[in-house]
Order: C-alpha cells, then structure tokens, then sequence
C-alpha cells in the first residue's frame, strides 16, 4: 500500500537502486551501455535522477546486470511508481486553472490517437463555452483565462492527423449541469462533432442488458505513452506501459458497449429534444 503523496516522488530512489545494482555487478557505465543497448550519456542521466526510465529501459538495464528475481521485482515495482504521478486539485487551483489548459493542449498536441472514457461528465474538448463555464463555475477566482483557454484547445479536434474516439456513458450526457436550454445546445454540439471523420462519439445508453464493469472514473489514453485518470481530489498520471495498456484494454471493453454514428446521433437528437421540452 502506498500513499498518493508518493506518486511520482520515488525517481531518486530508483537512480539510487540502479546505480548501485550497477557498482555491484562490477560494471562500468560505458559496459552497462554497451550491453543494455543504451547510450552510456542516458545511462548516466538515469543513474543521476535527471532522467526517468522507462519500463522498457529498466527492464534493458536490469536484463544487462543479470538481475536476481528479487531485485527485479523490487526494481520494477519502483518504476512503476516512479512513472505514476499524482497531481492534486489543490495545487492546480493555485497555479491557476489556465496553466493546467495549457499543459493538456502540449498533451493533446504531441499525440495522434486519443481516447477519452466520460461516465459522469462531458469532457472540455466538447464543451460549449455555457457548459465550460458551468463545469468551472465551482471553482474560486477569475475563471476568464481558463475558458478561453479551454475553449481555443477546442481547435486540435479539427486536425486531420489526429484521431479521436470519446465515450460517454447516458449519464454524462444527460447529467443537468445547466439549464435546459443550455443543455439541449450542449448535446446539438456532441451530434455534429461525432459527424467529423477523425472524431468516434459513442454514446452507452442505460437501457442495455449487462454491462461488465462499472464506469468508476474518467480516463484518458494518449497513444501508448501516457494515460491519466481523474479522481475528485486530482488526477493520476500513468506512463507505466501495464498501465496503459490495461486502460487501453478497458476501453475497447467500453467501445463494444456503446452506440456510434447514426444511432449515437439519434440518441443525442431524442436526448435534446427532451431538454428542450422539459421531459
């Protein structure tokens, strides 16, 4: 059991440990190098904390060093805590909401294939600016900078190189944040996004015989190189490779369950309309 306050701190550990597997192996780091297929420059920013390593390269490493089942074990779990990182709400409030815009634009920006699981709320990249003010409307301070910056993040989704898949539960969807009215424009906007060819809009209607797992949390999957999840209190930051791919595996568990194209449109349309009309 660990504490979140200690995602994302234990890099001087794993320098540490690697660096001493190293000495006592009796290898030099240009030798490490040339048997881990490693550069003997990164091997020394990874034994020094300036680096952090991969999976892939502690298990390069490890491989090089001749490791005992133990330590390897030992070595990896490190890593994998070492690549996770908490990032607490309370911190990004007093950096201020516009800073965490902007760090998910440089996110959004370095990946092509990106996949966002929504059970409980409509995600920013699909926020009318009513709906973003509302999501934000509970948070103190000046809140100008952090719409608009959500807002103009909104332009990525229009870039052809790039590939969007977003689930959304009926629950998320029809969660009444705003007014009616507000709401009913909210879900037109989801109809006409899901029409863009790079863009998959599914929708999981509640009216489904089974569904295998539980929605707990908001997920995110950039690529194979990073996933997050949201919790009330933060988000968790995953660039362990098992991490990944079981959030990868997860949501094509969710894709299999939800509604896509004409159906998903008509459902969005129905979901409006009742907004609309009080119903």
């Amino acid at each position: 059991m660990f504490e979140p306050s200690e995602l994302g701190l234990r890099r001087d550990d794993l320098a540490t440990a690697l660096r001493e597997l190293r000495r006592a192996s009796g290898l030099t780091g240009d030798r490490l190098a040339a048997r881990s297929g490693i550069s003997q420059s990164k091997i020394s920013k990874i034994e020094t904390g300036k680096v952090l390593p991969s999976a892939v390269d502690v298990e390069r490493i490890l491989r090089a060093l001749n490791a005992s089942p133990e330590m390897i074990e030992e070595i990896t779990s490190l890593t994998r805590l070492a690549n996770t990182q908490f990032q607490d709400w309370r911190s990004t409030l007093r950096r201020g909401l516009h800073h965490r815009q902007r760090e998910l634009a440089a996110i959004e920006a370095d990946s092509t294939e990106l996949r966002y699981f929504l059970p409980t709320m409509i995600t920013g990249l699909l926020h009318t600016p009513e709906y973003a003010r509302a999501s934000l409307a509970g948070n103190p301070g000046d809140l100008t900078q952090a719409i608009a910056k959500r807002l103009e993040r909104q332009a990525v989704l229009y870039d052809r190189s790039k590939s969007f898949t977003f689930i959304l539960t009926e629950a998320a969807v029809r969660w009444p944040l705003c007014p009616a009215d507000v709401m009913a424009v909210q879900l037109g906007r989801l109809a006409s996004l899901a029409v863009l060819p790079n863009i998959r809009l599914g929708v999981i209607p509640v009216a489904q015989p089974h569904l295998p797992e539980g929605p707990l949390s908001t997920f995110t999957v950039y690529d194979s190189r990073l996933a997050t999840a949201e919790v009330f209190s933060g988000a968790i930051i995953m660039r362990d490779p098992r991490d990944i791919a079981y959030h990868r595996e997860l949501f094509s568990l969710f894709v299999s369950y939800a509604r896509f194209g004409d159906e998903a449109i008509a459902l969005l349309t129905q979901w409006a309309e009742e907004f609309r009309h009080g119903s």
